[in-house]
């Protein structure tokens, strides 16, 4: 009896200590992020502002399709997904690769390089883009110099060209960041795999097609999903380097989200919908690509 009674006392001195440390994390958990995802929710069904919110149903998510500039923020964040996105993996995997030739020098000065723009202050990198495709910048200047062109592009004025340069500034930026992923990863592949298939007559094309994208395809569907997140939020280089211009042709959800908090007559209620329908959709491209991408050797 006496030992059961020890046990029992042990064992309520353990269920304590435990709680005492569940508590305070579950107390953090709940205070910071459920109650935020909740209250944002109920927020998507308010209209109006400040301490005069009142509830408006689902006019909130009805009034989007009708907003011909969430439909624009939509259709520029749409098109930087599927051209931005392709690019910057496959440039990444390329890069990757050849940076882990064995017999290319100097690979940790490459790879710095090619990381430091993802680490570089988002504010600075974008007043070197708008200084170097300025209408006189460096590389309108070097191209008419040289006979590419004879009349500068007008970069952050033009609507195409105005898009081509936000892809451009965010390919530069963050290929270096899926990059790193990919050299982690390749250094995890066998060498005499490659030695392998390059004895069996396999060129460079066939080793990445059956070799290198088969096995790194766990980071690749991890850096997918970061980079589709990533450029659906994106912001900082859409205000800093055209602020949505000209004529919201470069404009993005973000942006358009912080205006109507911020910039416009605030309106939190149809900010926060338009919010909620970005996780939405973040959720479900992020389903369709595990599914896409995951293991179907046990389906």
């Amino acid at each position: 009896m006496k030992g059961k009674s020890t046990a029992n006392a042990l064992a309520r001195t353990v269920n304590r200590t435990g709680w005492s440390l569940v508590v305070p994390a579950s107390v953090i958990l709940v205070l910071f992020n459920l109650y935020p995802v909740f209250s944002a929710l109920w927020t998507s069904f308010l209209t109006g502002k400040g301490n005069r919110m009142t509830f408006a149903g689902g006019s909130n998510y009805v009034k989007m399709l009708h907003d011909t500039t969430l439909h624009k923020a939509f259709f520029n964040t749409t098109l930087y997904l599927i051209i931005q996105v392709p690019v910057m993996l496959i440039l990444g995997l390329i890069l990757a690769s050849i940076l882990q030739d064995k017999d290319l020098k100097f690979k940790g000065f490459f790879r710095t390089a090619l990381f430091l723009p993802c680490i570089t202050s988002s504010v600075a990198y974008a007043l070197v883009m708008k200084t170097i495709f300025a209408d006189e910048g460096l590389f309108n200047r070097a191209m008419m110099g040289i006979g590419l062109m004879q009349q500068p592009i007008h970069w952050l004025t033009d609507p195409v060209w105005a898009k081509v340069l936000i892809i451009i500034a965010i390919t530069w930026r963050w290929t270096g960041y899926n990059m790193v992923f990919y050299v982690a990863g390749l250094q995890n592949i066998e060498p005499s795999i490659y030695e392998a298939a390059e004895l069996d007559g396999a060129n460079a094309f066939q080793r990445m097609r059956n070799i290198t994208i088969p096995m790194l395809k766990p980071i690749i569907l991890f850096t997918s999903i970061t980079s589709t997140i990533g450029t659906l939020q994106l912001f900082d280089e859409v205000v800093n380097i055209t602020a949505g211009g000209p004529a919201n042709a470069t404009l993005t959800i973000s942006e358009y989200v912080y205006d109507l908090c911020f910039k416009f007559v605030p309106d939190f209620g149809y900010a926060t919908a338009v919010s909620i329908v970005v996780v939405l959709i973040i959720m479900a491209l992020s389903m369709l690509q595990f599914m896409a991408g995951g293991d179907r050797s046990n389906a």
